[in-house]
């Protein structure tokens, strides 16, 4: 509970024990043990409080706006994220000519195919609980891009990306004129967060890889823990299509030295990252072993977990996050924190818990499971393949109990679609498909004919334009009546969760 300001007397406050049986008695009907649950979670709530996503919206500054949206165009007119030519030379040529600011502080590294954000969000909350300055660079963005280059637990100021753009920007031509391709949209952008993060400066940095790991942009680090999240077939024309091909790449980050902690992995996928920990002399921690979930309990707005890390277990901690991927996400993010401090290396004892308490409570993952709308319910999740969409609809099924509930998707044209779709088939009711503004977007037509073959055509409706997507399903949740527990799920692409968020006034 966080500490009252000086001018309130303590005995003027309710006892947190007092409200508790209050809570508990009002529950006489319902089964006990759920009742104490129930009421333990929400008092850890109204100690906490909901945290906030930080999203930005555009500068309220207009001569700002326009010029974030001069260096945005001007990176525009590079490669995007969907083409790469998979090589480190020309990143590692702009770090030489920038003195090679991501070597002026540690860092923990982190790849696998999904869960990266919300982890790398939960790494970045323990160490900002810690004392410790951090700079997280994480992709997508949702809605802005100054989301990406974060420091101390906030997105970079659109003054400061700005600025770091322009400083950076000479010695990104002078590469671009040496190198047979320019520097991408993302090598630039990986150059300005590891400039930001020196200039700040920062005690620790928290890295997401972008894709892959081996010839990612973001691997001129030398990450003291790497993080493997778990890894599924995606981007498999990139990556390889097997479990143990795309490990191969995302073992990539695994540095001499460092220690690795695993997520739970298909067993081909561990046995290529454990022969890689072994080949560089990294020190390993794995999931279910030295580490994991001990137990989980729904909660009022998330969940309640014990972990047990590398140091010891940790109880009751409240994490405002849905999901049992989310669980584990906590239990990778606290085992690569407790590994950055050398729990269980160089020193015994466990971290702090009321630290580690007070920093999961905190934490927010804006597009993750996220309630943008009530009466009827509208959650929005980013899930985007197959894997991402299986954790999702468990987890929304667990959390909301909707009695019906309407997806939207939206989804790219480079994704297993079909699988993702057959992942929410038993979840939704009914499925409006649609297509968000990006040039990656599936055409809602050939979306729709997929959909048809999954839900049958008395389930799909299609409304090419987001917002009509919206309004129709809402419209269908509506049907259920005010108070009878219809839902909205938008789902199937970052893009358009971001732009739903902002059709649903969010940033």
């Amino acid at each position: 509970m966080s500490e009252l300001p000086p001018d309130h007397d303590a005995d003027d406050q309710p006892d947190p024990r007092t409200a508790f049986d209050e809570i508990i008695a009002e529950e006489t009907t319902r089964d006990p043990d759920l009742a104490v649950i129930e009421a333990g979670s929400r008092t850890l709530r109204t100690q906490g409080g909901p945290p906030e996503a930080d999203i930005p919206a555009r500068p309220a500054d207009p001569e700002v706006d326009k010029a974030l949206r001069e260096v945005e165009a001007e990176l525009a007119t590079r490669w995007g994220e969907t083409k790469l030519e998979p090589s480190v030379s020309r990143i590692a040529a702009l770090m030489d000519v920038l003195g090679e600011p991501q070597r002026s502080y540690p860092s923990i590294h982190i790849t696998g195919t999904n869960g990266k954000t919300s982890t790398a969000r939960m790494i970045e909350a323990l160490l900002n609980a810690f004392e410790l300055r951090t700079g997280r660079y994480t992709s997508p963005h949702v809605q802005s891009i100054t989301e990406r280059i974060s420091l101390d637990g906030a997105p970079i100021a659109a003054e400061r990306f700005i600025e770091t753009y322009q400083d950076i920007k000479p010695y990104v031509e002078m590469v671009d004129a040496s190198q047979d391709y320019r520097l991408s949209f993302f090598e630039v952008l990986t150059a300005m967060a590891y400039a930001a993060f020196a200039d700040a400066p920062a005690d620790v940095a928290v890295v997401e890889v972008g894709m892959g790991g081996s010839w990612d942009a973001t691997n001129v680090i030398d990450g003291d823990v790497a993080v493997v999240t778990p890894i599924d077939l995606d981007h498999t024309d990139r990556l390889g299509t097997t479990h143990a091909e795309i490990a191969t790449e995302k073992a990539g980050i695994v540095k001499q030295g460092a220690t690795v902690i695993l997520a739970q992995q298909p067993v081909e996928a561990a046995q290529v990252l454990l022969k890689k920990a072994v080949e560089v002399d990294a020190t390993v921690a794995r999931e279910g072993l030295e580490f994991g979930v001990v137990d989980r309990q729904v909660a009022v707005g998330g969940q309640l977990l014990t972990l047990r890390g590398l140091g010891g277990e940790y109880r009751e901690v409240y994490l405002p996050l849905h999901g049992a991927h989310q669980a584990h996400n906590a239990a990778v993010a606290l085992a690569a924190v407790e590994a950055f401090f050398g729990v269980g290396a160089q020193r015994p004892d466990p971290l702090d818990l009321d630290t580690v308490r007070k920093a999961f409570a905190a934490v927010a993952s804006p597009g993750r499971l996220e309630v943008v709308r009530r009466s009827p319910t509208v959650v929005l999740d980013a899930a985007h393949n197959p894997a991402g969409a299986r954790a999702a609809a468990e987890a929304i099924g667990e959390a909301f109990q909707f009695s019906r509930l309407i997806g939207v998707v939206g989804a790219s044209g480079d994704k297993n679609v079909r699988e993702l779709l057959e992942a929410f088939e038993p979840v939704f009711a009914e499925v409006v498909v649609t297509q968000n503004s990006s040039h990656r977007a599936m055409d809602a037509d050939e979306l729709a004919g997929i959909a048809v073959e999954v839900f049958g055509e008395e389930r799909v409706q299609v409304e090419p334009r987001l917002p009509d997507a919206l309004e129709a399903a809402i419209t269908l949740a509506e049907e259920e009546g005010e108070f009878a527990g219809g839902g909205v799920l938008v789902t199937g692409s970052v893009i358009t969760v971001g732009e739903a968020r902002l059709l649903l006034g969010k940033g």
